[in-house]
């Protein structure tokens, strides 16, 4: 039986590049849309470049952009720009994710879309959104890492700040921009009007501040970097051992009282500098002490093995080629394999969005440039064979 897809009918036009755009457009088509990716003649996505790189094929890209149709443009022609607008006719959904304004620059803009199609529901994703001081100012996602906060929040406080490694604010936005999306075509659904989306990489990166914020606005204190630990809970960190680090997080009284219980030194609860959460943080430069010495007689897999009998959560830390291998990433088909022209079978990243009745599809593989062209031409702009020609000797496809 073929499987029923979420957004099966949903007809989006994909003028993303990189990460942020063809991430939200990437968890849409698993779910079912049809993804018509518009890409630049001869180059395309910036990330067909994108480390790393086999046989001419990037990974990077490959992963990024499972699942959707591939056609060159030539959006600097007038023609070109004309079959932009015909394939907006037949959209749904249009996003980008060029520089702010740069689409309305091409004349395909949402004030021009909506003028073929008043029923679009149209997503910008850009650094800072359409609006506002940085409006203007380019982004990639340490940019928007460090000017959103995170990047102060991450390290050590006595150390130089980095950046979270891989590029959670171009994803993290990506997911919201795709929340918004439904969001949007459900109000559709029920009223008949198409909208515009304006997501901003910075808006989502102040967004995942957590209680940093509050801590300014309501205590008054500036929060820092804090290592591994956590702003409001103690035990909380990672932790030597005999053959590594493990992380263990305690974050009430019950996880804490069977820490100790494990450690084999229930007192400490009857310390008033333990007591309470609260105290535990407070005093969180006397407790970790007190943990590490405990972990440091045991090999990480033994204090794993211990604490998860009692529910403490507890974990050691896995590479990447760990995670390749891993039993509970396999089990919820976290790892899907593609064949890709040029250099065979690689492994990707499943879709972490686990539906019941519609899951994802996801054995897709992304599109070769220009791919999808012809069938797109033919299908959905009704050109003809002697049409067709035209447009590839004119440069427009």
């Amino acid at each position: 039986m073929e499987t029923k897809r979420a957004l099966e009918g949903v007809k989006i036009l994909d003028f993303t590049r990189v990460y942020s755009g063809p991430y939200c457009t990437m968890l849409l088509a698993d779910l079912g849309a049809e993804v018509v990716k518009i890409e630049a003649q001869g180059r395309g996505d910036d990330s067909r470049n994108f480390y790393p790189v086999k046989n001419g094929v990037s990974g990077y890209f490959t992963y990024l952009n499972r699942g959707k149709k591939s056609i060159t443009l030539n959006l600097k022609s007038e023609k070109g720009r004309q079959m932009a607008l015909e394939l907006a006719k037949w959209a749904d959904v249009v996003v980008e994710n060029f520089s702010a304004g740069t689409i309305g620059r091409l004349g395909l803009g949402y004030e021009d879309i909506c003028k073929v199609n008043p029923r679009i529901v149209y997503a910008s994703i850009s650094g800072f959104g359409q609006s506002g001081p940085y409006s203007r100012k380019a982004a990639y996602d340490g940019i928007a890492q460090a000017m959103g906060g995170m990047v102060n929040l991450t390290g050590y406080p006595d150390q130089t700040p980095v950046k979270v490694g891989p590029a959670i604010s171009d994803a993290a936005t990506g997911v919201h921009a795709a929340v918004a999306i439904l969001a949007a075509l459900w109000h559709r659904e029920h009223t008949g009007e198409g909208q515009y989306i304006d997501m901003s990489m910075m808006d989502t990166v102040f967004s995942f501040l957590e209680n940093s914020v509050p801590i300014m606005t309501m205590m008054g204190i500036n929060p820092e970097r804090l290592g591994n630990g956590n702003p409001g809970s103690a035990p909380y960190n990672l932790y030597k051992c005999k053959d590594g680090m493990i992380m263990i997080a305690t974050a009430n009284n019950s996880l804490f009282t069977r820490l100790i219980n494990v450690m084999g030194q229930p007192e400490l609860i009857e310390d008033p500098r333990f007591a309470t959460n609260p105290e535990r943080k407070l005093h969180e430069h006397d407790i970790d002490p007190i943990v590490e010495a405990w972990t440091m007689q045991h090999d990480a897999a033994e204090i794993e093995k211990m604490l998860d009998a009692v529910g403490v959560p507890v974990a050691q830390i896995k590479t990447v080629e760990e995670l390749i291998d891993d039993p509970q990433l396999n089990q919820r088909d976290m790892l899907v394999e593609h064949d890709i022209p040029g250099v065979g079978k690689v492994k990707y990243p499943g879709n972490p969005l686990k539906l019941q009745k519609t899951p994802p599809v996801t054995n897709r593989r992304a599109p070769l440039l220009g791919e999808d062209s012809e069938q797109i031409l033919k299908d959905i702009l009704h050109c003809s064979d002697e049409q067709i020609v035209e447009l590839r000797e004119e440069g427009i496809v």
